[in-house]
């Protein structure tokens, strides 16, 4: 019996981040349209693509960067999985609860939203 090869098309945003999510997220977005277009069918995106990267020092004036697992920053990762029919890979600065903080990937499915962290 011969095995089918099937061919996954991977697309990777590297990107500049901003302090801004909206600023930072547009940029995201407008990464992975132009890699579904290209026919991409998983995205990966890099850790903490939703603003600037701030781990080279503790300020706790960025944990008000944090928000919850399943909040605006996956919703709106979610809603870009389905519309465009591919997986992203992403990465959001999680607020598990108060004081709890991670760098969190979250994994978005076109028919499922999150399936995996």
């Amino acid at each position: 019996m011969t095995a089918s090869r099937r061919t996954l098309k991977v697309g990777v945003v590297q990107q500049q981040g901003w302090p801004d999510k909206d600023t930072s997220l547009a940029a995201s977005e407008a990464a992975i349209r132009r890699l579904a277009a290209d026919g991409a069918e998983l995205v990966m995106l890099q850790e903490l693509h939703a603003s600037h990267y701030f781990c080279q020092t503790e300020d706790t004036e960025i944990f008000d960067l944090a928000e919850p697992l399943e909040g605006p920053t996956t919703q709106r990762l979610a809603g870009l999985a389905a519309e465009l029919g591919l997986v992203i890979v992403g990465s959001i600065f999680e607020r598990r609860a108060a004081g709890v903080y991670h760098n969190t990937a979250v994994v978005l499915d076109k028919a499922a939203g999150l399936v995996g962290t």
